[in-house]
């Protein structure tokens, strides 16, 4: 009875089989991703959220990468063939030595413990191979895993602030809820999961031909019920995986529609409980905390509500998935145990029918018992396509036609609606001059603040045109300042950088608009607009204007918060410091308007007049 087999020729054979193994998956890979891509509507958003990582500059990086991860794949495949054999030759060796034994044949024995420490050694040299192999393989993945993130993210991100996506997009049709998490978590599960679901269908795939092979030149004949059924083990083992799956695809199929949910109604509760902190002063005010700890606990409410869902589907899923598993270990026992007995197999052979039959049965598994992997994956899909197909959708939407122009600003029949269609500007024409000062008047409602946000390109419906001096060289300043995560050097220089102003200058500035008790913290990295007042704030902004220095600056009701001292000099400031500067004013406050030399009035329902301010 043969105990061993020639390894020398195993491992020619091995690296002869991961070279066309290699060729032929790739090209497999490549045609079946072709097809899904073309045929399945989520290979159609697979490509439009992530295509360009694939065809883009640095392209060939990235399928190195995967050709990589392909043969790191198959070699995981070919040792676990390879130790199949191994554990064949070693219970074969058992049992040449207890035949040997009963038989007191002594060269047996000494032939069954040689084969026995052959097969020991051989296991430490397998299973060395096997342990680098995996931290290659595992840091191949993790750093995959990590550079394809990095792409995503800084590609939704752009996407999403490119052509002020991130604040047109709420008035398209299909608005889209929490973007900060599609971008922060649906791009690390969608690019953890697209690897791990294409190289573990690779493995699953190739592991099933492999096994395969050695299943085949393990199986017998079995006769059920008086029907003989050829190579038994082979066909039983395929009908019930694929029997299984089947019936596992129909029990998981709503778990897509529930991660879903999952995803969205955590993502409000999240939002809403940021919500509370940033407005945690103005709930206090308020005595709010009733209200609020009753709004948090219904939105949390929801999301326990399709977590119970997702666990009585969950539930139904796993029980099947676990009775199929359980099931599959006596099968191969059950099926070469006649063989075995009347001598047809060894014990080696039984236990590598046992190994394959596992293999083959475990890698037919993989796409049942990752549904719910795929449907999170979904999931995650389906959320980062639809907030691009928004971001694009949100640049479509009309806009006033702006053009450059060095100095000077011209209005040209410039109409603004709500979204309605109802008219609250129309047909407004004017220039502005270097040093010309404007402010603009109207009740509350009339279009005051709607007006700056379609001369923004903000507000998607107005129509005519707008000639500004481009970038920087317009300023918009809303009644609140924003102030941006870092330091106080970050918060006053925005949005021009923080090393194209000196410190000195800074401090200068800071001073001139009342915050010198400022001027010693530069460098503390705080939440600003938690600490600073709004009146703080609005001087802040002024700041900014001499900073920048703008060739046309618009203020919706930028002293608001401020006395009207105050307001008197920072004015003076602004028309002192920077003199040639357009200033168009939003105010309701008529101490504003000594500062302006014209007056728009607004009539809220298409009407407007432009005159001098009175003296």
């Amino acid at each position: 009875m043969e105990t061993s087999r020639d390894w020398s020729v195993e491992w020619f054979e091995s690296l002869k089989w991961l070279g066309i193994a290699f060729l032929i998956t790739a090209v497999v890979f490549v045609v079946i991703a072709a097809l899904l891509l073309r045929l399945t509507k989520w290979g159609r958003q697979f490509w439009h959220v992530s295509g360009d990582y694939f065809r883009g500059p640095g392209a060939w990086r990235t399928w190195l990468f995967i050709a990589a991860l392909l043969i790191l794949a198959l070699l995981s495949v070919r040792l676990s063939v390879l130790i199949s054999y191994w554990g064949n030759d070693m219970f074969t060796s058992f049992q040449v030595g207890a035949s040997a034994l009963k038989a007191a044949d002594e060269a047996g024995v000494a032939e069954a413990k040689t084969g026995f420490w052959n097969s020991a050694k051989l296991f430490i040299l397998l299973i060395t191979i096997w342990m680098v192999k995996e931290l290659v393989y595992l840091y191949a993945k993790l750093a995959f895993d990590i550079r394809w993130r990095v792409w995503l993210t800084e590609r939704v991100t752009t996407d999403w602030m490119r052509g002020r996506a991130f604040y047109r997009s709420r008035f398209i049709d299909n608005t889209i809820d929490n973007p900060d998490q599609r971008i922060q978590a649906d791009t690390d599960t969608f690019t953890q999961q697209s690897r791990a679901l294409a190289l573990g269908a690779v493995e699953a795939v190739v592991s099933v031909v492999s096994f395969t092979k050695v299943l085949w030149d393990l199986s017998g004949p079995m006769t059920i019920l008086g029907v003989t059924i050829p190579r038994a083990a082979l066909v039983i083992v395929l009908t019930y995986v694929l029997v299984s799956t089947v019936i596992a695809f129909w029990i998981g199929h709503p778990l897509i529609r529930i991660n879903f949910l999952i995803e969205r109604m955590n993502a409000n509760f999240r939002y809403s409980l940021v919500r509370v902190r940033d407005s945690a002063e103005s709930v206090a005010f308020y005595n709010g905390e009733d209200v609020e700890r009753n709004g948090l606990l219904g939105r949390f409410a929801q999301v326990i509500q399709v977590q119970w869902s997702y666990v009585y589907r969950y539930l139904k899923f796993a029980g099947w998935n676990f009775v199929v598993g359980q099931s599959a270990y006596l099968f191969p026992y059950l099926i070469q145990a006649p063989r075995f007995f009347s001598g047809a197999v060894t014990l080696g052979g039984m236990n590598q029918t046992a190994s394959a039959f596992g293999e083959i049965q475990s890698s037919l598994s993989f796409f049942r018992e990752s549904y719910d992997d795929f449907a999170a994956y979904r999931a995650s899909l389906i959320r980062l396509d639809g907030l691009m197909i928004a971001s694009n959708d949100s640049r479509d939407l009309p806009k006033i036609a702006a053009t450059d122009l060095d100095d000077t600003v011209k209005l040209d029949k410039v109409d603004v609606r709500k979204p309605d269609g109802e008219v609250l500007i129309d047909d407004l024409t004017l220039r502005l001059d270097p040093s010309d000062a404007l402010v603009i008047k109207g009740a509350s409602g009339s279009g005051k603040t709607t007006l700056l946000r379609a001369l923004a390109q903000m507000w998607p419906y107005a129509a005519g045109e707008i000639s500004r001096p481009a970038g920087t060289e317009t300023l918009f300043l809303s009644q609140m300042p924003y102030l941006p995560l870092g330091d106080l050097r970050t918060a006053v220089e925005y949005p021009v950088k923080p090393e194209d102003v000196s410190d000195e200058t800074l401090r200068e500035v800071l001073a001139k608009v009342h915050l010198g008790h400022l001027v010693d913290r530069l460098d503390d990295e705080d939440d600003w607009a938690k600490i600073l007042s709004p009146g703080e704030q609005q001087r802040l902004a002024f700041a900014r204007i001499l900073l920048v220095r703008p060739k046309v600056v618009f203020l919706d009701e930028a002293t608001s918060a401020v006395d009207e001292g105050l307001e008197y000099s920072l004015y003076k400031l602004i028309r002192t410091e920077v003199p040639d500067t357009i200033v168009v004013s939003v105010a309701h406050r008529s101490t504003v308007d000594q500062h302006h030399t014209q007056v728009l009035t607004l009539e809220g329902d298409g009407p407007w007049e432009l005159a001098p301010v009175k003296g």
